[in-house]
């Protein structure tokens, strides 16, 4: 495999500098397991034999297993005679999981094949990513939990309920002795997936996130815990429920919630100090609480808040990167290069608004260099009421109107909003007329708000030759702000489009040529398990704004759209140079996610490791920050950490096994 030279420093982020001289890198046909060579896949010691072994899903290999193995683990008569090799079995696996006419039967298919061979799962869904995630997760997950009660045959996971909270600790014991874990997803189901609160039943989102971590993040799946934090339900259809599995209990709130989570949290801190603690589905206001109350302590996450944000960010950045060299093709010089000379129009202001809102304007913070104030003032934030200004002239942190965090993002008094509307309300066209945004995202599930007047104000506000960035990435697809088709059409082929679901390609003339634009789908999954891989493999303290933003600038760098681009150099140097953009997606393709989430792996930790968040191992290898300073230790720190990457990301294929009384057997 090549070497990377990533270099996620943050002089290099100020810059929002995408050009990556020396490492070039796109998947047009993404090789399984590229990022893991051969000889690191080690032959195993196991302490199984017989019917033990292949009742173990981390240790199955049905049909697979050697004539050698057979005879060393004893299991001539139990397999029938003929070897197959794990394509083989994929090929049986995936012949079966079609004759299931149903998404949710093929989603049972799956759990069953999981609980038997978690090789097989994985490289199964590995070979058939993109048809087979939305099985395993949104939406079909979604479906499954809903119905968990009724379709419970086998628990999975750590069960910790309210009722029973003084035996929390002897039973995360139970689960967890003699584990190393490195990934812990909790939930309490209070917002599942968009369905809300669905009870004990939220134990599939933990399970489902594992799995999502393992296949496209390459985390081991024996050093993962999915975790239902059972606070019980105000779900009626499940407390009236006679076949309910869980704590038939209204929710626990207040400060006997928080003392149950912190109990928990406590829990993990204590025997698992360098794992990865990810919150998954909480509803909105504890969501935010408690990943601001324990992201200091520990290394903690919330995909729903961070990784929306991480993943627009990094769309954001490569648009921006699009955008400044049409601008400099066209006029001469780049246009807005920094995330802080755009002006973001933000529809939609609940958890996914927010959260993008409140990432980017971080971002700007440490790569630009500028106040929170300043970078507060690019956004206009809109919500079901219109756009968030100050209409009394009062201070706004006394205003009950707004949570402290989107107060922050309120307009100002002095610019005079609302004085001609009849309600007081601006909507969506009053501010962009007014604003003229270089970025319009939509979180709204306002289906068919970006008009094609919204679109056309926005598209004629831009006058240096600058693209219009715009984002519908309201799910599902029938909620989104606009059709990309729409929005191509409405500005002649300028926009640069990424949307929530997939859409895949845009056929039509521009300036009577044929053009096809590849719609980028701004997809969690993008990102966040390479965030997760990274700070893993840093054994991180804690997850920085700054690893995010090492993260989210990777991920922007394997943009299509920006591989396919000249440099800026090249574009400033040049008087003749041409620079057209030919519709190339801003993202790369759900296809090279494992691929993708690795590099941004490898980015996250590398940061971690720079900037002293990483463990003390890493510190003492590393040396002072002078001696980081040094530009040939650094790079043989960032070079380590590529190779200790390479050891630690778990690829589905069988390793050979050797039987061994003290091996390994859980």
């Amino acid at each position: 495999m090549q070497r990377i030279h990533s270099e996620p420093i943050l002089s290099s982020i100020r810059n929002h500098d995408l050009e990556d001289p020396q490492s070039p890198m796109s998947f047009p046909h993404p090789s399984l397991n590229a990022h893991k060579p051969a000889h690191l896949i080690q032959k195993l010691r196991v302490a199984l034999r017989g019917d033990p072994l292949l009742n173990s899903p981390r240790f199955n290999k049905g049909t697979a297993f050697s004539p050698k193995e057979r005879k060393a683990l004893g299991l001539h008569g139990r397999l029938p005679y003929r070897e197959n090799t794990l394509e083989h079995q994929c090929e049986r696996a995936y012949e079966q999981l079609q004759a299931r006419d149903t998404a949710i039967r093929k989603n049972t298919f799956l759990q069953s094949l999981r609980d038997q061979n978690w090789t097989l799962y994985f490289a199964l869904l590995q070979r058939h990513l993109k048809e087979l995630v939305p099985v395993i997760y949104t939406p079909t997950q979604g479906d499954a939990i809903a119905s968990y009660s009724h379709l419970f045959r086998k628990p999975d996971g750590l069960f910790l309920t309210f009722k029973e909270i003084d035996r929390m600790e002897e039973e995360f014991l139970e689960q967890t002795r003699g584990k190393e874990i490195d990934l812990v997803v909790c939930t309490d189901a209070e917002a599942i997936l968009g369905i809300g609160d669905q009870g004990v039943g939220g134990i599939g989102i933990s399970t489902a996130k594992s799995a999502m971590y393992t296949l496209i993040g390459g985390l081991d799946p024996s050093k993962t815990l999915a975790v239902m934090l059972d606070v019980g339900t105000n779900n009626e259809q499940l407390l009236n429920d006679p076949l309910y599995v869980g704590w038939p209990h209204r929710r626990v709130t207040g400060e006997d919630y928080d003392k149950f989570v912190d109990k928990f949290v406590q829990l993990v801190r204590k025997y698992y100090p360098h794992s990865l603690l990810h919150f998954e589905d909480f509803g909105v206001n504890n969501a935010y609480r408690l990943l601001h109350k324990y992201r200091e302590t520990h290394a903690a996450f919330n995909d729903d808040i961070q990784g929306t944000g991480a993943v627009t960010l990094a769309c954001i950045m490569a648009a921006i990167g699009v955008s400044s060299r049409s601008s400099a093709a066209s006029t001469g010089k780049a246009q807005g290069s920094r995330l802080s000379d755009q002006r973001y129009v933000i529809f939609g202001a609940g958890s996914a608004g927010m959260g993008i809102a409140v990432q980017v304007r971080d971002a700007m913070i440490t790569a630009d260099g500028i106040s929170r104030k300043e970078a507060n003032r690019r956004f206009w934030l809109i919500d079901r009421e219109g756009l968030l200004y100050d209409h009394t002239g009062e201070e706004v942190k006394h205003n009950q109107e707004w949570t402290e965090a989107k107060a922050e993002f309120v307009r100002p008094f002095e610019e005079g909003w609302g004085k001609s509307a009849q309600s007081g309300s601006v909507g969506l066209l009053e501010t962009v007329k007014k604003v003229k945004p270089t970025v319009l995202i939509g979180c709204s599930t306002a289906a068919g708000a970006f008009t094609e007047e919204v679109v056309k104000a926005m598209d004629q506000g831009l006058t240096n030759g600058e693209k219009p960035i715009i984002m519908p990435l309201s799910n599902p697809s029938r909620l989104v702000e606009a059709q990309p088709v729409d929005i191509m059409k409405w500005t002649e082929g300028r926009a640069l489009v990424a949307t929530g679901s997939p859409f895949g390609t845009v056929e039509m003339k521009v300036g009577g040529k044929d053009k096809s634009f590849r719609i980028a789908e701004c997809n969690n999954a993008l990102i966040y398990p390479g965030l997760g891989f990274g700070a893993i493999l840093a054994q991180s303290r804690k997850v920085t704004d700054s690893m995010l933003i090492a993260g989210a600038q990777r991920l922007a760098r394997l943009s299509p759209a920006i591989e396919a681009a000249p440099s800026k150099d090249a574009l400033a140097k040049s008087s003749d140079a041409v620079y057209e953009y030919n519709g190339e997606a801003l993202l790369p393709d759900f296809a090279a996610a494992p691929q993708v989430n690795y590099e941004i792996g490898v980015a996250v930790a590398q940061q971690a490791v720079v900037e002293g968040t990483a463990s003390s191992d890493w510190l003492k290898r590393s040396g002072s920050a002078d001696d980081l300073a040094d530009s040939e230790v650094r790079d043989m720190m960032l070079d380590e950490v590529r190779e200790r990457a390479e050891r630690k990301v778990w690829v589905p294929v069988y390793a050979e096994y050797e039987y061994d009384p003290n091996g390994v057997s859980d």
